[in-house]
């Protein structure tokens, strides 16, 4: 097995966490849980090229989809999406796979998850490697300081909105999923039609869409908002695609007051979607990594 296969997607597994149905893919077995968490508008598909890759490298790679997503339960409140109640999720699941080793793998709103989890001290974590979203505190301090990053992060306002961007975004088929991926994407072969179409239906199932904008309504008010960010001590590994259109390079700065051992290794040439559009070069940052850590 090389770190380039990819896994194949296959009727999901289920398993029961925080009062949770999680869909889920797997590769390797084992109490060594290497948790692999998606953003928005992704899906547990979206690990497809990493499960097999953390496989060989020891451990019981898992990918779920996130509450609200696929073949997940989807609350209806808003409430439900809560970030207290997607770090809770986390543990829960490293809790019913019998973890005792963990490895936290995150993109997108799966690592303002895994930043969070790793801040409170959710869980013990062996490792954590974060991709294309900064440290909270990084982003409180950019936004406040940067106008273009504001301009960058528009679509969080205007998801505030009711209706109108479950609206838009599910229109004619949920074309609009489709093309988030393909107009972001710098390597646009990485998205042929058939990777296309599984994000497009993902977002078409009843009450998808506003599953996962609840994201962002549900967190808006505490995004700039000063909270206490003690040092995570785990060490991190943070991957950044260079070419992010949502999300600047500055962010990939100034980490030493909030992680005390800190790798950044950032890829010229790749978009936001970056462990999908350049698996090759995530996987082997991230075994070696591992290797050396």
């Amino acid at each position: 097995m090389t770190a380039t296969m990819t896994a194949t997607m296959t009727a999901p597994r289920t398993i029961r966490a925080n009062n949770i149905d999680f869909a889920y893919d797997e590769a390797g077995t084992g109490d060594a849980v290497a948790l692999c968490l998606h953003g928005f508008p992704e899906s547990r598909f979206s690990w497809r090229h990493q499960l097999p890759a953390l496989a060989q490298a020891g451990w019981h790679a898992v990918a779920p989809d996130l509450r609200g997503y696929g073949e997940t339960t989807r609350p209806a409140a808003r409430a439900a999406y809560t970030l207290c109640h997607l770090v809770d999720d986390a543990a829960a699941l490293f809790d019913a796979f019998g973890a005792r080793r963990r490895l936290l793998v995150a993109h997108d709103w799966g690592a303002v998850i895994a930043w969070q989890f790793a801040i409170e001290r959710a869980r013990p974590l062996d490792r954590l490697i974060i991709m294309n979203v900064p440290h909270p505190a990084i982003m409180r301090t950019v936004l406040r300081r940067s106008l273009a990053q504001l301009r960058r992060s528009w679509y969080v306002f205007f998801f505030q909105l009711p209706i109108l961007p479950e609206a838009m975004l599910g229109a004619s088929g949920a074309r609009a999923i489709g093309a988030a991926f393909l107009g972001m994407a710098v390597d646009k072969s990485r998205f042929p039609n058939e990777v296309l179409d599984h994000y497009r239906a993902n977002a078409s199932r009843p009450g998808a869409l506003t599953a996962m904008i609840n994201y962002y309504r549900a967190n808006f008010s505490s995004l700039g908002r000063n909270r206490a960010t003690p040092r995570i001590e785990v060490p991190t590994l943070m991957i950044w695609g260079e070419q992010d259109t949502a999300l600047g390079l500055e962010l990939t700065e100034g980490y030493g007051p909030y992680v005390s051992d800190f790798t950044l290794n950032r890829l010229p040439g790749v978009s936001h979607w970056v462990q999908q559009e350049a698996p090759e070069q995530v996987n082997q940052i991230m075994l070696d990594w591992l290797r050396r850590t």
